[in-house]
């Protein structure tokens, strides 16, 4: 049985019920997995790639991973952050971190998987969606996994992409709304879930067939 370790910030913790209506991708990611691929969640709220290792939140991850498992690597919102406990350089520090990760999966046999930042929901006082609030994070994930040879699953540009034509309003529902426009609540979740599924379809081989619905060769 392959087990998927998800790491990174809030936007994948899996919550639970002191913290609902919060849901974190974690939460959604195992109705499209298939049978026999086991979740393992190692979201934590407010991390960033500096953080979590310096607090020793991936040493657990990285004991555990084994020959055939897979890596999701998922961060960014935070690492933009000012705070000096968290904030990376996007081409430096960010980069680095990044690499670590992978170098560790492949050293375990293991699969390693990029993600970029779930968009956050920001609209103008005209109901025009705001891109970019992820600044060049995501373009470093994207370049890391060009460098390296590590697939990337691109959630900015798809999350964008949805909550520019889904509109102001439809979208509040995703979200912990009012209280912020970066938490997700139990549709959300699922939603965010499904365009992660669908860029696992399109890396194809062993991350495709991770989920439900791939027909593809599992290699």
């Amino acid at each position: 049985m392959s087990t998927v370790f998800y790491i990174g910030d809030s936007t994948v913790t899996f919550n639970r019920i002191d913290t609902y209506p919060q849901q974190g991708m974690s939460n959604a990611l195992g109705l499209y997995l298939r049978e026999g691929v086991a979740l393992s969640p190692h979201g934590h709220n407010g991390r960033s790639t500096k953080s979590f290792l310096d607090e020793g939140a991936f040493d657990p991850v990285r004991e555990a991973l084994a020959p055939g498992d897979f890596l999701f690597i998922q961060f960014g919102h935070n690492d933009e952050k000012e705070d000096p406990a968290r904030h990376t350089d996007p081409r430096t520090t960010f980069p680095a971190n990044l690499r670590y990760f992978i170098r560790c999966a492949r050293e375990a046999g293991a699969h390693p998987l990029l993600i970029t930042p779930i968009a956050r929901r920001l609209f103008d006082d005209r109901g025009r969606f705001l891109p970019g609030s992820h600044g060049s994070y995501p373009a470093a994930i994207r370049q890391v996994g060009e460098e390296d040879g590590v697939p990337v699953a691109d959630l900015t540009a798809m999350t964008e992409r949805y909550l520019s034509g889904l509109g102001d309003e439809p979208s509040k529902p995703l979200f912990v709304w009012p209280k912020d426009n970066t938490h997700l609540k139990h549709e959300g979740a699922v939603a965010m879930c499904a365009f992660l599924a669908e860029e696992l379809k399109r890396i194809g081989g062993s991350y495709g067939g991770l989920v439900i619905g791939y027909e593809g060769q599992n290699d």
